[in-house]
């Protein structure tokens, strides 16, 4: 049985009962479209009226924004983030965000809260996202035609 791998640096899961981190809040229900995500991203941020709300505006601005200062976004209710949209989409959004974190001149944090009763359905959406094995619950039967065992005998 193998562990879930820890998301990177910049991202936290958090569902504890400690008060909000400080950051700029999102709300995770205006979040469940592409393009609500950016709407709501564009006015929680105050970015400017050119940006295009697509992925590649999303890092112009997020690089923009981090070189000016730390900046921590707070997305509420989590699990709610790009629910409407093809997996890969937060796939792409998680890589947005972590080329920002990695290429910034000051630091990206990014915190998904949720409740802790919808906590693992979260961590295990974002694990499929940022490309993680899953983790299996069972040990894979061996496969039919392969042995169990390869070494020499006799």
């Amino acid at each position: 049985m193998g562990a879930a791998s820890p998301p990177p640096a910049w991202l936290t899961l958090d569902a504890g009962p400690a008060p909000e981190p400080a950051g700029v809040p999102v709300p995770g229900p205006a979040t469940r479209t592409r393009a609500a995500l950016h709407e709501t991203l564009a006015e929680a941020l105050s970015l400017p009226d050119w940006y295009g709300r697509t992925w590649d505006a999303l890092a112009d601005v997020l690089a923009d924004r981090i070189d000016s200062g730390p900046l921590t976004l707070v997305v509420r209710d989590a699990a709610n983030l790009l629910a409407d949209e093809p997996p890969a989409q937060l796939g792409t959004l998680l890589d947005v965000l972590g080329a920002a974190a990695a290429g910034g001149h000051a630091t990206l944090r990014v915190v998904l809260r949720e409740h802790p009763e919808h906590l693992p359905a979260l961590r295990a959406r974002v694990a499929a996202a940022l490309g993680a094995p899953p983790v299996p619950t069972h040990p894979a039967p061996p496969h039919p035609s392969r042995p169990l065992f390869h070494g020499k005998s006799g």
